[in-house]
């Protein structure tokens, strides 16, 4: 490696907050490259990568990520300046694309034993399940509070909290969850305004209704099959509906600690 921009970085999910933290990092001139599942089930989808895999494209705060289905195409779509998103549960093209640095985004709040410290010359863990110096070599703090996005050198990230963060007062009502197991069926879209009580959408017969007034923020795919319980939407009670179109604050604070993470291993 002859410059900081040489850096081949391979992101594990296309979510939220990997999505933020790929945009930060090619917008800071890194080669960002994003493997996912086949059908990821992203909430807040107009700010998610992994939407590539449906739509073919995706576009976030003016950065483009692609579908692409054969290795070679990496590189074309890093001169095109876009970031190539591949269907690789395994992260096989680790083996051909030898990065530089591995970024374990797949927030499943605990190891699922995918990721070690082996893997790559610089490996970085986003919240619960990885302990620094162990698992990985750094780990990013993902729990809102004093410490979001802080850069941890020895230790565990904060346990996950199963509490969602407070936005204008409100934490777990501004949530929509699954009232049972079914197919979800949306009555509303992201970007719609919605008032306590308003039937957002269905799965199987029951209805999923907003508990507060403000704009739908995130919400899944319609036609998914969920379980119980599972994550279907939130409502942002700010109102301000450009919030759902650009990366959260929250994004931002982890993406930051990625980049400082990979400065101070790199920049030296």
């Amino acid at each position: 490696m002859n410059k900081l921009s040489d850096l081949k970085i391979l992101i594990k999910g296309g979510g939220e907050q990997a999505s933020g933290v790929a945009h930060r990092l090619f917008c800071s001139n890194f080669k960002v490259c994003i493997t996912e599942i086949p059908n990821p089930k992203a909430v807040r989808r107009e700010v998610a990568f992994c939407e590539a895999i449906y739509e073919g494209e995706k576009e976030i705060e003016g950065v483009a990520g692609r579908l692409i289905k054969e290795k070679d195409e990496i590189f074309k779509l890093w001169e095109e300046r876009k970031i190539p998103v591949l269907i690789d549960p395994e992260a096989k093209i680790r083996g051909f694309l030898k990065p530089d640095v591995i970024v374990d985004a797949i927030m499943a709040k605990k190891n699922l034993g995918i990721t070690k410290i082996s893997d790559a010359p610089f490996v970085i863990g986003l919240g619960p399940g990885f302990t620094a110096a162990k698992d990985v070599h750094v780990v990013i703090e993902t729990n809102r509070g004093h410490n979001l996005g802080r850069v941890i050198l020895q230790r565990e990230a904060e346990k996950h909290t199963g509490i969602p963060g407070v936005i204008g007062g409100y934490s777990s009502e501004r949530v929509f969850r699954a009232p049972k197991e079914g197919k979800f069926i949306a009555e509303k879209k992201i970007g719609d305004f919605v008032k306590t009580g308003d039937i957002v959408g269905w799965v199987a017969d029951k209805p999923v209704k907003s508990q507060i007034n403000g704009i739908i923020r995130g919400l899944i795919r319609d036609g998914f099959e969920v379980g119980k319980n599972l994550k279907l939407g939130d409502v942002d009670p700010r109102g301000f509906k450009e919030f759902c179109y650009t990366i959260s604050d929250k994004a931002r604070a982890i993406a930051g600690g990625v980049l400082e993470g990979i400065l101070k291993r790199f920049n030296i």
